[in-house]
């Protein structure tokens, strides 16, 4: 791709190269050890006041690295589940089982057993890491899994001293938030580290094609899948994110890392990139506390902040918020789902800050596209598609369609996944040729920038016509007196579907009229909601994302 070729060659002159080389490092190990080596006595990870610095996290996962090699006995491409929240021993955990060779299995805590039992089965994992909080569903399905080595760790494991305890104590005996359970032959992870601190760490013989992580997705259907991310997958993205933040200053930014690092956003950007040029980072265990959150927030000088529009929303509506320090913000980046206008542009307002979207998926590493990020782009796009990265608007037999019209985003570019663990069938399914389908619906402008419309699974059909619940959300969050608002389709005799808004109220006063009589000023008479529901909290993904199939089922 030439640089003539972009009608945005503008923006990229501002210092962005189109290109970036997926091979630059043979594989995340050596990019692991350059890193490490470059900033070692800089602070690396932060966490409720604690803090280890590079050298320190270099040292605990090469400890943890041997210990799965030496004392597990595990192999290369052996299958390790990480179930752990935003806590200092996430990267000590992630970094020492790719160190030893493994592929990284991310759980979300708040799984439910059906949900952990499918995931373990499907990936084949053999070793789980597990906040004990959670240990109790593991101990429920255990017996059905081949996973033959347990680690837990608690909360305030990684805290030392007195602190470690007293956190400990706190969680297990006045909060009552570890639920009893048995699980015998269990290690705990400090004591893991203790083990492999007794073995030299040997490096294990990987290169770019060989698979770091299973990210689980639903994917555009079906059953919860694993995309499978090689090495290479997950450096491409990491350069093509470090390329479009222009500006970051190595050793020197401090970034808020509030989504989940299980997530694939922020373990490839948060994480990875960050940690590509020695940024200090500070996790946030618990964001839904948002009080709390905005406590920690006052604490730091952050230089880089991202999110979720609900995120974001929940921020913007803490009154302490505006008291913050946001005289080092560089960049605010919004992604996972679309960034509201009125979010946005409060966003700026209160901050100083330009919050620019980016777009991507767990099967594409994830970020395939990306606004400007100092001036925030072209608000209600997804901006325009990353440094040696395509997109197309396709059509259902795979034929792009001319700008401006609707149809199916198409991408392809190193960060693509492989495909889809063990299901050839669902690979086959998700490309058109080298194209891989993102299963959104958008458009491309002459400008060249992507806007998505709505996933092809959230569309709803009224009288034959197509109705994308984003736009509806879209124009109900200028609503002052609606805090959040999520839209579905219903069954209806005479229009097939129609649409029914939740609403989480911000002035109790608001009426179901009401929001009907605002939608009719904006919408045409099929989109305008039949069915209006207040609720107190919508359902939503640990890292933000509205559940709109929950809603469904309702």
């Amino acid at each position: 791709m030439t640089a003539e070729k972009h009608p945005w060659f503008d923006f990229y002159e501002e210092g962005v190269s189109h290109e970036i080389d997926p091979d630059q490092y043979s594989s995340m190990l050596e990019q692991f050890e350059e890193v490490f080596n470059r900033f070692s006595d800089k602070p690396a990870f932060e966490n409720m006041g604690k803090m280890y610095t590079y050298g320190q996290i270099d040292t605990l996962s090469k400890h943890f690295a041997s210990y799965l090699t030496q004392v597990v006995g595990m192999k290369k491409g052996d299958r390790i589940a990480i179930q752990l929240p935003n806590l200092l021993q996430y990267p000590v955990a992630m970094f020492g089982a790719l160190r030893a060779g493994l592929i990284v299995v991310n759980t979300n805590p708040l799984y439910t057993t059906r949900e952990m039992q499918h995931q373990f089965n499907d990936s084949g994992a053999t070793t789980i890491i597990i906040l004990a909080n959670f240990a109790g569903n593991l101990e429920k399905i255990l017996p059905e899994t081949k996973i033959n080595k347990v680690i837990i760790t608690e909360l305030g494991d990684m805290l030392g001293g007195f602190k470690k305890v007293l956190v400990n104590f706190v969680v297990k005996h006045i909060k009552k938030m570890v639920p009893a359970y048995k699980l015998p032959g269990s290690v705990k992870f400090l004591n893991s580290l203790k083990q492999g601190a007794k073995y030299t760490y040997t490096k294990p013989d990987i290169v770019n094609s060989d698979v770091a992580f299973l990210q689980y997705t639903g994917g555009t259907t079906g059953v919860s899948k694993g995309a499978t991310l090689t090495h290479r997958n997950l450096i491409s993205n990491m350069l093509q994110s470090k390329q479009w933040f222009v500006g970051l200053k190595e050793g020197q930014e401090t970034v808020i890392t509030a989504l989940p690092l299980y997530h694939i956003f922020a373990l490839t950007v948060n994480c990875f990139l960050m940690f590509s040029v020695g940024a200090r980072n500070i996790l946030i265990t618990n964001p839904r506390d948002m009080p709390g959150f905005v406590k920690e927030l006052k604490k730091y000088k952050f230089s880089v902040i991202t999110g979720v529009n609900t995120l974001f929303n929940g921020l913007l509506n803490q009154p302490d918020f505006k008291d913050v320090d946001f005289s080092a913000l560089k960049y605010t980046l919004g992604g996972g789902m679309a960034v509201q206008q009125a979010v946005s542009e409060k966003w700026k307002e209160v901050t100083g800050n330009a919050l620019a979207e980016g777009y991507g998926l767990s099967e594409t590493s994830p970020v395939l596209s990306c606004n400007p990020l100092k001036s925030g782009g072209r608000m209600g796009t997804i901006g325009v598609p990353f440094p040696s990265t395509e997109m197309k608007i396709m059509d259902e037999n795979g034929q792009e369609v001319p700008n401006g019209e609707r149809g199916e985003i198409c991408a392809r570019g190193p960060q693509v996944m492989q495909g889809y663990w063990l299901r050839p069938k669902e690979t086959e399914n998700s490309f058109f040729g080298e194209w891989f389908r993102t299963g959104d619906i958008g458009i491309q402008n002459n400008e060249g920038y992507f806007k998505i419309v709505d996933r092809i699974k959230d569309m709803i059909l009224v009288s034959g016509f197509n109705v994308y619940p984003n736009e509806i959300e879209e124009v109900l969050a200028h609503n002052d007196k609606i805090l959040e608002v999520a839209a579905i389709g219903v069954p209806d005799e005479k229009s097939t579907e129609a649409v029914k808004v939740f609403v989480v109220k911000k002035d109790n006063s608001l009426t179901k009229e009401e929001v009907i009589a605002y939608c009719r000023e904006d919408m045409t008479n099929y989109k305008v909601p039949k069915h209006v529901e207040f609720i107190d909290e919508l359902p939503k993904t640990n890292v933000g994302k509205i559940l709109r199939r929950q809603l469904r089922e309702r």
